[in-house]
């Protein structure tokens, strides 16, 4: 059993579930290498408290691995693409736990946009004229439950609509049994026919009526800003700090996937 240092390290039922999902170390297979200096879990609880607490890798208090380290780690993971194989995997483990199917046939679409720091490059970053931002936008597909399929970060100049074409080219490839996907009204037009007509998808926008009085939901629009919520209790999130638009999808993914992780834990979605 491993102590707790902070509130952001993983227990060790976490680990239990988390450390599979991660590459086999280079000394364990044909390729051969030394063995690794640091535990990976020192590593991964680096990684989160970074997350968790946004502070800078090189703040990283003492008794985790060097932030070096930890950042090389996070770089290395991120582009092998290993935080979207331990989210699909929690996602689809979460929803077997909550007695559904593990695949999604029903998502929901949205963007954030977000302010950027200095850290942020021009060619990143740009001004979201509606939302009065110079920054980034976030861009997440959910199930119904609000658990992320996807998620993609671009320019905040960029209309809704266009990155959401990559987004779901990418997700129907992943996820072929997809066959709707909720949205708002940024959505509607030409990229309801596109989806149509290229992925054979159907896309729902509803809306507010014009003759409506008082408060009235719409329909899926809670699960998504939910979604967000939960994304922001990750202090990392709160402004786009990462030179890298992957490095801000990574960090998007980090958050769900303790917020899963916690969820198929103890069964609740707290973070």
């Amino acid at each position: 059993m491993c102590r707790r240092r902070y509130p952001s390290d993983t227990t060790d039922a976490e680990w239990r579930l988390i450390e599979p999902l991660l590459p086999a170390q280079a000394w364990t297979t044909k390729r051969g290498g030394r063995p690794e200096k640091w535990d990976r879990r020192k590593i991964m609880d680096g990684i989160r408290y970074v997350v968790s607490e946004g502070c800078r890798w090189r703040a990283l208090p003492a008794d985790f691995p060097p932030h070096q380290t930890v950042y090389g780690f996070f770089r290395r993971w991120t582009k092998s693409g290993i935080w979207d194989t331990v989210r699909d995997h929690l996602r689809r483990e979460v929803r077997r736990q909550m007695g559904t199917s593990p695949h999604a046939v029903a998502t929901v679409l949205d963007s954030q946009s977000v302010k950027a720091s200095e850290t942020v490059g021009r060619d990143s970053r740009g001004w979201d004229g509606g939302k009065m931002i110079n920054g980034r936008k976030r861009h997440l597909l959910t199930e119904t439950h609000g658990l992320p399929l996807d998620v993609m970060v671009t320019s905040a100049a960029l209309h809704d609509s266009k990155p959401a074409r990559e987004l779901l080219t990418r997700a129907r490839r992943r996820h072929p049994e997809l066959a709707i996907v909720w949205a708002d009204a940024a959505y509607r037009g030409p990229f309801t026919q596109w989806a149509k007509s290229e992925l054979k998808l159907t896309v729902k926008t509803p809306g507010r009526p014009e003759d409506a009085v008082g408060f009235l939901p719409i329909p899926r629009r809670g699960v998504i800003e939910r979604s967000w919520a939960w994304a922001m209790h990750a202090r990392r999130l709160v402004r786009d700090h990462e030179r890298l638009p992957e490095s801000s999808e990574a960090m998007l993914n980090l958050a769900a996937i303790r917020l899963m992780l916690r969820r198929r834990v103890t069964g609740r979605a707290s973070s």
